[in-house]
């Protein structure tokens, strides 16, 4: 079969061809005349909270022969909570291999370019800080950019994070440094048969092979193999020679961020590493955690308490607590090394991005801010009641009740006292065979009467739990416990009474999917032996849209992946 072409221009992912643009920039160094830049602006970043500063905005610096779209399954999870910014630097992805020299591919002129992008969207007449995420050689340039001291830009005083993807310590010694200057010197056709000859078996290539593994999926080696096509030789020798160090008298110089760069960092940084990247070992994430936890600062970083940890954040008169937004966080350096089959490619791999997604955003809001949580997010903005004119609307048109789940459960919508179809009277008449309890996880009492479901024979559970946020450990084994209970109980009322086999639990918070499906899903990981991705999918095909918040999807994937950060 033969082996398929792709040309960046026509693969672009929906999210990011509606958010680019191409634009011009001219720094110290060059003009960059055709860029492509990915910027979307919160979709509610005018109602949120806007003192002392907006949201931070989240920067995106792709690597050595990457581009924006890479980003594109974690982007889907980070542009719900803030701005997100993203630019295919010179040659890469879509933007244009303009200039042509040599210098305006260095390190120093590419943080330059990325100073000069990150200025053109921050607010900064608001004071909007910067968290910025790298992947590979782009770590290594955002922890320039994060450094006070290298280069000579201003960006460093608002920059409020880094998380660092596969990371590399930047550590070349002068016979490696001349090494490679002379391998990058071959020309350009010879590097071109080499890339032909690696890419040789397409989809089984050793180019595909190297960055995601052998053993990884269909779609994963397919994305792969399309950028490892779209990488272009003479762009790739650019940036790799300008990555490398200059060094006089023993002395390094210019180049990606070597220790000492990132030894002085004094933000939280969350550096990831994956098992099998066979590109940049993971060790690279242990040398620079090391150096970073040995550099003692004294910065007047802000005392502990400085953010909050927005899955704790109250809840006061019904609205949100606002929480707090240092201009300088407290230092924090978290690491993890994702574990089989996470290679060099995990940012984008369907089996590792959404616990990625998962841990960045439990990064960012617990070390950052809590304003960067999607679930304090979306309490401060419902603010309305849950039964005005457009919700009820919204909850007429969800379906009562789900088809079985897992042989356990019916997801639900709330029952209303005053509903003629979906009241407590009708729902026993309808349901009363086939679901034997009923367990509220809403936060708020009822707006129907439990007595009518117990008259009818179905036993009624309140297990509140707060909208819009993934539920805790504590909730879980709460739910947990609970259900199993419950299904004990069951199992004694059938022999009792003679029930026929179907008979279910039914849960409900309000509409019925996102804190109901999170916890059904649970339950099935734990009791019933699914993982995270059959639960979430057996879910969603009893429910159609399933749950719908990306961000308690992601949350799912990183409980049960079995990985912890080492913070």
């Amino acid at each position: 079969m033969a082996t398929p072409r792709y040309d960046a221009k026509t693969n672009d992912p929906p999210l990011i061809e509606r958010s680019s643009s191409i634009k011009s920039y001219t720094t110290s160094r060059a003009t960059y005349p055709r860029l492509r830049v990915f910027y979307r602006k919160h979709q509610h970043a005018d109602k949120l909270p806007t003192s002392p500063a907006p949201v931070p905005l989240l920067a995106i610096v792709h690597g050595l022969g990457g581009s924006v779209a890479q980003f594109n399954a974690l982007l889907t999870s980070l542009t719900p909570i803030a701005s997100c910014l993203a630019v295919d630097l010179p040659g890469c992805g879509v933007s244009d291999f303009a200039p042509r020299d040599w210098d305006a591919y260095s390190a120093d002129a590419l943080v330059e370019l990325l100073e000069t992008v990150i200025e053109d969207h921050r607010d900064a007449a608001a004071g909007q800080g910067v968290v910025l995420i790298g992947h590979s050689m782009g770590s290594s340039l955002a922890a320039l950019l994060a450094n006070p001291r290298k280069p000579t830009t201003g960006l460093h005083e608002h920059v409020l994070g880094l998380v660092a993807i596969c990371p590399t310590a930047g550590q070349f010694t002068p016979d490696q440094v001349r090494m490679m200057r002379a391998g990058l010197c071959i020309p350009g056709f010879l590097f071109d048969l080499w890339r032909a000859w690696d890419r040789r078996g397409g989809l089984e290539s050793p180019s595909v092979h190297r960055f995601v593994g052998s053993d990884a999926d269909a779609e994963t080696k397919r994305l792969q193999y399309m950028y490892n096509f779209q990488s272009r030789t003479p762009v790739w020798r650019r940036m790799a020679w300008g990555a490398l160090p200059t060094y006089s008298k023993g002395v390094p110089s210019n180049g990606i961020a070597s220790l000492d760069i990132w030894a002085g960092l004094d933000i939280p940084v969350f550096l990831v590493g994956g098992t099998d990247d066979h590109v940049v070992p993971p060790g690279e994430v242990d040398k620079i955690a090391s150096v970073l936890a040995d550099k003692k600062t004294d910065s007047g970083s802000e005392p502990d308490g400085a953010t909050t940890n927005t899955e704790e954040t109250p809840v006061a008169n019904g609205a949100a607590e606002i929480p707090h937004l240092p201009q300088h966080p407290k230092k924090v350096v978290a690491n993890i090394k994702l574990p089989s089959p996470a290679g060099h490619g995990l940012l984008y791999a369907l089996p590792t991005v959404p616990v990625l997604a998962g841990l960045i955003s439990d990064f960012l809001s617990a070390h950052v801010t809590g304003r960067l949580s999607l679930g304090w997010q979306l309490q401060y903005l419902c603010r309305d009641g849950k039964w005005d004119v457009k919700n009820l609307e919204k909850w007429r048109k969800v379906a009562p009740v789900s088809e079985p789940i897992g042989g356990v459960f019916r997801a639900i919508k709330t029952l209303r006292e005053v509903d003629e179809e979906h009241c407590p009277r009708v729902f026993v008449e309808k349901w009363g065979d086939t679901i034997k309890d009923v367990i509220d996880i809403s936060h708020d009492n009822p707006v129907y009467d439990p007595r009518g479901l117990d008259v009818g024979g179905i036993r009624y559970h309140k297990f509140a739990t707060l909208s819009k946020v993934p539920p805790n450990e504590a909730e879980i084994r709460g739910f947990v416990d609970l259900v199993d209970k419950i299904r004990a109980d069951q199992r004694e009322r059938a022999r009792a009474d003679g029930w026929k086999d179907g008979y279910a639990v039914g849960v409900h918070c309000h509409y019925g999917f996102n804190r109901t499906g999170f916890l059904i899903a649970c339950y099935l990981v734990e009791r019933c032996g699914f993982t995270a991705k059959e639960a979430i999918d057996a879910f969603a095909k009893a429910r159609p849209n399933g749950i719908r918040h990306e961000h308690f999807r992601d949350r799912l994937y990183v409980r049960y992946s079995g990985v912890k950060s080492d913070a």
